[in-house]
C-alpha cells in the first residue's frame, strides 16, 4: 500500500489581481484575490491540496498562523486516511477559542487536502469515492452585483442566459431603499423573461421586518429564492421570513458547520441549505447534506463549484451549483459549464491543480 503517513503541512499565501473581466463590474469582494493554499504531503510523496478563497476577509496571515501553531503539530505523523478522526481532533483542540471562525476555516483547508489525498490514492474522483448518484448538476449564473446597478445586473443576467444558464442570481439590499431593489428585480425579470429562475441575495442586509415587506413586493416578479435576508444568528428572523413569505427563504453560507445550522434543521422551514466548504470542509458539508435530506431539505452549497460538484454529484438532494467564475483562471482544469450545467470531473481526488505560473507569480514571500 502507498504510505499515507502525513510528513509535512505546507501553506502558501496567494495574492493576485482580479481578472480583467467586464462582468465583474460592481463587485465588493476586495481589491484583490487572497487565497490560503494548504498541501498535505505524505511519506510516499502523494500530496493533497486544499484552499480557501477569503473574498473580502483580511485573514490570510491569521489563518496561516493557526495552521502552523494549532493544526500542523496535531496531524504530522498521522495517516491521511484518518479524516474523521483528524477533523474531530482539530475541532476539539481549538474548541475554547474556535468552534468556528479562523480555526474552522483552517481545519477546512486541511480537510479538503486530506480528501484529495485519499481520492488520489484510490484512483477515484471524490464523487465516485463517495458514491456517485448524478454526473451533471444544474448551475446558476451568480454575481449580478448591486454595484452594477439595475441596468448592469440585467445585462449580466442576459449574458448568463446567452451561455445557456436557466437561472441567475442578483443582489439586493445595502443600497438604502428596498423599493429600488424591487425596481432592479423588475429590470432583471424584463431582461430574462418568464422562464429563467431569479435568485435574490440579500447578503444579510435587512432586518426581518424589512425583508418581509420587500419580499412581498418581490413576489410579483416570481423570484426563486431570497437568500440570507438577515444576520446569521437571527434564527428567529429567518423563521419569521419563511412563515411570512410564499417565496423560498434560504441561507447557510455564513454558518459554521452542523452546530450553527441546527436551528434550521430543528425547524425545517428553509427548503434549501447553502453551507460553505470553508466553514467545515468537505467532511462537514457531506453530513449537512445528509441531515438536510432527512428533513426534506435540498442542498445548494455556496460558491466553489469546482469543489462542491463532488458533493452535489454524490448527494441525492444536491440541487444547484453556483457559478461566479471568481477563480476560473487559476486552474489547470477549470470547471466547464455546458448549457448551464456542470459535469462532475473524472480526475482522481478533487481533480484541481493551480497553474504553476499562478503559484510562482502570486505567492506572498
Amino acid at each position: 500500500m502507498t504510505d499515507l503517513t502525513i510528513r509535512e503541512l505546507r501553506t502558501t499565501l496567494l495574492t493576485m489581481p482580479w481578472t480583467d473581466d467586464p462582468w465583474l463590474a460592481g463587485h465588493a469582494l476586495g481589491k484583490q484575490r487572497e487565497l490560503v493554499v494548504v498541501e498535505v504531503v505524505t511519506a510516499s510523496g502523494l500530496t493533497g491540496m486544499g484552499y480557501l478563497h477569503l473574498l473580502n476577509l483580511p485573514l490570510q496571515r491569521t489563518i496561516a498562523a493557526c495552521l502552523a501553531e494549532a493544526m500542523a503539530p496535531r496531524i504530522l505523523g498521522r495517516q491521511a486516511t484518518e479524516i474523521e478522526s483528524i477533523w474531530w481532533d482539530l475541532w476539539r483542540a481549538t474548541l475554547t477559542g474556535g468552534r468556528g471562525g479562523v480555526a474552522m476555516m483552517a481545519q477546512s483547508a486541511i480537510d479538503i487536502a486530506l480528501w484529495d489525498v485519499v481520492g488520489k490514492a484510490a484512483g477515484l474522483p471524490l464523487h465516485r469515492l463517495w458514491g456517485s448518484c448524478q454526473t451533471t448538476v444544474q448551475g446558476y449564473g451568480s454575481g449580478c452585483f448591486r454595484g452594477a446597478l439595475g441596468e448592469g445586473m440585467a445585462a449580466k443576467a442576459k449574458h448568463y442566459v446567452s451561455q445557456g444558464f436557466k437561472a441567475i442570481k442578483m443582489q439586493a439590499a445595502h443600497i438604502g431603499d428596498w423599493r429600488q431593489d424591487v425596481r432592479n428585480l423588475r429590470m432583471v425579470r424584463d431582461a430574462v423573461g418568464p422562464d429563467v429562475e431569479i435568485m435574490i441575495d440579500i447578503n444579510m442586509g435587512w432586518t426581518a421586518d424589512v425583508a418581509i415587506i420587500a419580499g412581498r413586493a418581490f413576489q410579483d416578479y416570481d423570484p426563486y429564492w431570497i437568500e440570507e435576508p438577515v444576520l446569521p444568528d437571527d434564527y428567529a428572523g429567518y423563521l419569521r421570513c419563511a412563515d411570512a413569505l410564499d417565496v423560498r427563504v434560504v441561507g447557510g453560507e455564513t454558518h459554521f458547520g452542523r452546530a450553527d445550522l441546527k436551528p434550521f434543521l430543528e425547524h425545517p422551514k428553509l427548503p434549501i441549505l447553502q453551507p460553505d466548504p470553508m466553514r467545515g470542509g468537505l467532511t462537514e458539508l457531506r453530513k449537512i447534506a445528509t441531515v438536510a435530506d432527512t428533513w426534506g431539505m435540498s442542498f445548494a452549497p455556496h460558491l466553489f463549484p469546482e469543489l462542491n460538484i463532488h458533493i452535489l454529484a454524490s448527494t441525492p438532494n444536491g440541487l444547484w451549483v453556483e457559478q461566479m467564475g471568481l477563480l476560473d483562471d487559476v486552474w489547470v482544469n477549470p470547471p466547464v459549464f455546458e448549457n448551464g450545467a456542470l459535469m462532475a470531473p473524472e480526475r482522481p481526488g478533487h481533480g484541481l491543480a493551480f497553474r504553476p505560473e499562478v503559484l510562482k507569480e502570486f505567492a506572498v514571500r
